[in-house]
């Protein structure tokens, strides 16, 4: 069962609740508001820092999960055996970094969650490429340049307009799309659908239940393996290494998608949703049936000192259509 406000808030303006209508004053102060903020950093009133290497922004226009954390694993990966050496920026969430690294914080398999937020540390161990928090864009940007990187990878970095980029990738779930099509808080868009216009792609998570942007790329987030919590073991996502019903627990922005992912493996699943980035308990994966519990990459960062003996991850992978990679290919190709 999804817990808070704030997740019921997300499933209304997905769902296109009437109730909305009501803060529709409320979200053409937020568009103004937005509007007025691109227009500064358009007309130079505020600050925006161009790096000397090319700059990729991976983004969202909507709140809740899109794909878009494996799709940035998979475009570092794909970068760097390009012969590439990008780095990965990202605001880290959930982490205070200023507490206690301070920023910029270079994030390792090892970081504390605390300080580094779970995707940031998620990236760092499935790339094995240079990742740098810092709220403060430009100022990461710079530290991965310092690390010998030449090519940078904003995570989440769509409306962070002070760092300058080269390439703007926009990611959207295919099951959720836009939701109702209004901005905060009548619904779930950080930016007015037109921003898709200045957009370099748009890449759609799985099979579009909505009609596409024109030019869109799909792309799918395929399991790869199944990864024991409790010894580290990886197995093959097939033949499953557990059977009967599981407990499907996560805490990301979107766990409709994860239980769904587990069903079509064939798996009975008794889901528990929590809020996106929550802080885990041993009492969120503790339950009285000896059921195995299973999680996804970036829950587990959180749960590997908690979860109960019998835990899985399943790791996921993105794999985008050949004519994306083609054309992204070529874009870099003029930018080297």
């Amino acid at each position: 069962m999804i817990r808070g406000f704030g997740e019921r808030w997300l499933v209304a303006a997905y769902g296109n609740a009437a109730w909305l209508k009501l803060l529709r004053p409320l979200e053409a102060l937020y568009r103004r508001a937005m509007k007025r903020r691109a227009a500064a950093y358009r007309q130079g009133k505020r600050a925006v820092w161009h790096a000397d290497v090319p700059v990729i922004v991976v983004g969202n226009l909507t709140l809740g999960g899109t794909g878009k954390s494996p799709l940035v694993a998979w475009l570092a990966r794909h970068l760097s055996e390009r012969g590439w050496r990008p780095g990965i920026v990202s605001r880290g969430y959930g982490g205070r970094a200023g507490q206690g690294a301070g920023y910029p914080l270079h994030v390792t398999a090892h970081t504390r969650i605390a300080e580094s937020g779970d995707e940031p540390r998620m990236l760092a161990r499935q790339t094995g490429l240079p990742v740098v928090v810092d709220p403060e864009r430009p100022r990461g940007a710079r530290a991965l340049l310092e690390m010998g990187c030449d090519l940078v990878i904003s995570d989440d970095g769509l409306q962070h307009l002070a760092l300058g980029r080269d390439i703007e990738l926009v990611v959207v779930d295919g099951r959720r799309g836009f939701g109702n099509g209004r901005c905060l808080p009548a619904g779930p868009l950080r930016e007015p659908l037109s921003r898709l216009s200045e957009v370099d792609a748009v890449l759609i998570n799985g099979k579009p239940t909505f009609e596409p942007p024109v030019g869109a790329w799909s792309f799918r987030l395929a399991p790869v393996r199944w990864r024991s919590l409790e010894a580290d073991r990886r197995c093959p996502v097939m033949p499953l290494p557990f059977s009967g019903p599981v407990h499907a627990v996560a805490g990301i922005g979107n766990p409709d998608r994860f239980f769904a992912t587990l069903k079509e493996l064939g798996m009975e699943v008794r889901p528990h949703a929590l809020p996106d980035h929550h802080r885990f308990t041993a009492a969120d994966l503790t339950f009285d049936d000896g059921r195995p519990v299973v999680m996804t990459a970036k829950d587990a960062e959180k749960c590997r000192d908690l979860a109960p003996p019998g835990s899985w991850v399943l790791e996921v992978e993105a794999e985008p259509m050949p004519a994306f990679v083609e054309w992204l290919d070529q874009r870099l190709s003029g930018l080297r």
